[in-house]
């Protein structure tokens, strides 16, 4: 079968490899119909992805369809259209038993700890696919990237008419924008390119979108009456940005770091103590936030059409991936198409 591996930093290889044999008791053999290109698999290709080892098969935004099922699988069959929840739990840590998944011990992420999904199909446990026969796989492989969004308001727990703040427009961060439109609250955007500036008004619900080099805190302040959000989302993984959006937090506020990089995060700590300031991580999504966002989807209260803007094939993927690390050239979402 076609695979393309990223063998280091930089270089793509394609390849002939050996097609998967039968799946075991509790598994299923999937078609892989369309893989998303995240952050990670960026960050992978710079060399710059905590917790990552090369060679590597990338690919964890996947949309599949069930080619064979294996022994024990009851609620997934062959022909159903799918979206792989690429987060592997050991199902016994501490975690675990708490139902908190997403942050097991052992945990192994496909595309990441584990090959992924740039091949023609791949063996998975039937219990990460979730199943939307009236979605397209296209839309079921932007399931995981919305889940980061989904994950990271719920752990936010807003209240009505709340202000709020998402630092960088990438596709974490317009998850993150995309529930919190489905939440009473007032949304504010900082990010520092045009473009997406622009895509954020014309596709969200945005109060206003702020360019970072505007004086933004002032800026805040003149659209909140002298006050500042009280709840900022940090989606850049960026440690300039992080260390920086401390300063956009009410008093009594909340901060929630939802990208993240190799490094440590410094603050002042009289200035955190003195508002009262509350400091989330969030981290990946759970089985119970993919059947939320396909309920929504599947209701046409998310369409994520206006997020691909770019498409490409495995032959082609070397040769075109490069251009996405360039904001230039306007990317928001790439998606990798096989038949």
């Amino acid at each position: 079968m076609k695979t393309l591996t990223l063998e280091k930093p930089g270089q793509f290889v394609q390849s002939e490899t050996q097609a998967p044999s039968q799946p075991g008791e509790g598994e299923a053999l999937v078609s892989v119909k369309r893989v998303g290109i995240c952050g990670t698999d960026l960050h992978a290709y710079r060399g710059r992805q905590p917790f990552f080892s090369y060679p590597r098969i990338l690919g964890h935004e996947l949309g599949v369809e069930i080619l064979e099922i294996g022994s024990g699988v009851t609620k997934v069959k062959v022909g159903d259209r799918c979206a792989v929840e690429p987060y592997l739990n050991c199902g016994i840590c501490l975690p675990c038993k708490k139902g908190k998944t997403n942050c097991c011990t052992n945990l192994k992420v496909l595309g990441v700890h584990l090959d992924g999904g740039m091949r023609e199909s791949i063996i998975v446990p039937a219990n990460k696919l979730h199943v939307s026969n009236s979605l397209e796989t296209e839309q079921l492989a932007l399931v995981e990237t919305l889940g980061i969004g989904c994950h990271a308001v719920d752990r936010a727990q807003l209240e009505d008419d709340e202000n709020v703040l998402v630092i960088g427009a990438g596709p974490i961060g317009l998850s993150v924008v995309q529930f919190l439109n489905l939440q009473n609250v007032n949304v504010y955007v900082l990010e520092i390119d045009q473009g997406r500036r622009t895509f954020c008004k014309n596709n969200f619900n945005v109060v206003e979108a702020i360019d970072p080099q505007d004086s933004p805190i002032e800026k805040l302040q003149s659209l909140l009456n002298g006050e500042l959000p009280t709840a900022v989302f940090d989606a850049t993984g960026n440690p300039q940005s992080m260390q920086t959006s401390f300063e956009f937090v009410s008093s009594t506020g909340k901060l929630i770091f939802v990208g993240l990089f190799q490094g440590d995060v410094s603050f002042n700590d009289p200035e955190f103590h003195r508002r009262e300031m509350t400091l989330l991580s969030s981290r990946n999504s759970t089985s119970r936030d993919f059947k939320r966002i396909i309920a929504h989807m599947e209701k046409g209260e998310i369409d994520v059409n206006p997020w691909i803007t770019d498409r490409t094939s495995l032959e082609n993927l070397p040769e075109t991936f490069p251009a996405w690390l360039d904001p230039e050239n306007g990317t928001v979402k790439a998606m990798l198409e096989f038949s």
